[in-house]
């Protein structure tokens, strides 16, 4: 069995409540994003955008959008609360937001440039991790506002957040999560 299969047949995300804060390498950040944009993507047409949030940046839409946004959609919300939700992209010491950009084509469906980006995020995801990194692909709340989407270069009309790649240091293996069965999920379909 080939490295890479082995790899993929453990492959398993970390929380981001259990990765550790040490910063990526300059060079592994290269190398996950050049990973990224080699995705399957239907006439080249790079429907998607990678934004690299770090500690810095993250406090910033933490304290301008995050947090404001989270208190006008819950008004009760607690200062301790507020905090949490103003922390949320510095919870790992680099985050990369996915944009799905779709383009009018006539050719291309919107649908298969969506599945790029989404293609996009699992890719930065596996490399993050075959270099042994802690990393999780979330969305959360945030990924479907609007205001972030703009700060991070996005068109609301148009565009989304495919997700965010939480890339930290791996503290410890995690646990194995339940999966499928195979039975369950795949149908072999007769010749005849």
């Amino acid at each position: 069995m080939s490295d890479i299969i082995r790899f993929l047949q453990s492959r398993r995300s970390v929380v981001v409540r259990k990765q550790g804060q040490r910063p990526l390498s300059d060079g592994h950040l290269e190398d996950i994003l050049a990973c990224g944009m080699r995705v399957p993507d239907h006439g080249g047409l790079a429907p998607w955008r990678i934004v690299v949030i770090d500690s810095a940046s993250g406090a910033r839409l933490g304290r301008e959008i995050l947090a404001p946004q989270f208190l006008a959609a819950h008004p009760d919300a607690t200062q301790v609360m507020l905090e949490a939700e103003a922390a949320r992209l510095t919870r790992s010491p680099v985050v990369l937001a996915v944009l799905s950009c779709p383009r009018a084509h006539p050719k291309i469906p919107v649908w298969e440039m969506e599945l790029s980006a989404g293609a996009v995020c699992q890719t930065l995801l596996i490399a993050a991790q075959s270099l042994g990194y802690a990393a999780q692909w979330l969305t959360e709340w945030y990924a479907y506002d609007d205001q972030l989407l703009a700060a991070l270069g996005g068109t609301p009309e148009q565009d989304r957040i495919a997700g965010f790649i939480y890339i930290g240091e791996k503290q410890e293996q995690p646990d194995e999560r339940r999966r499928p069965q195979k039975e369950d999920i795949v149908r072999y379909l007769a010749a005849g």
